[in-house]
């Protein structure tokens, strides 16, 4: 169960996202609600929620398969994690992987740490997002 859980440490998250050489696309690709699920690295208790990932294709226009966004996020919290990093790490993964003009990661999740008696009522959810301008664009599509 650990090594399942735990399966993207030293994991090359460039490596999730191959660009498709054949395919070009000029308009914003989004994927949303990815469920992923990871421990709170302070913690050591569970955190799951929803991605949200969106990128402006290059001038090239390369793109990537969306199971590859998918694949992306649940491989960034396979492992002792912040949601914070989570985000960053899949937002600059796929400014590496692809160089778009634009990225936008949202991640909204609940925190067993933070949500459970004595700390908060479980109705709390933590959002975190990490835009690559000019992809401002995608928040209004995700909500």
């Amino acid at each position: 169960m650990y090594e399942e859980l735990f399966c993207g440490l030293g994991a090359d998250l460039r490596a999730t996202i191959v660009p498709m050489s054949h395919d070009r696309h000029q308009e914003m690709v989004l994927i949303k609600d990815i469920d992923f699920f990871s421990v709170c690295e302070h913690h050591l208790v569970p955190f799951s929620g929803k991605a949200h990932d969106a990128y402006i294709p290059s001038e090239n226009g390369h793109i990537t398969r969306l199971s590859g966004l998918a694949r992306l996020v649940r491989v960034a919290a396979a492992r002792p994690q912040l949601q914070e990093r989570i985000t960053s790490e899949v937002a600059d993964a796929l400014q590496e992987a692809l160089r778009p003009l634009g990225t936008f990661v949202l991640i909204e999740a609940e925190h067993l740490c933070m949500s459970r008696p004595p700390f908060m009522p479980p109705t709390n959810t933590f959002f975190r997002s990490q835009p690559h301008a000019p992809a401002g664009p995608a928040l209004p599509l995700v909500a």
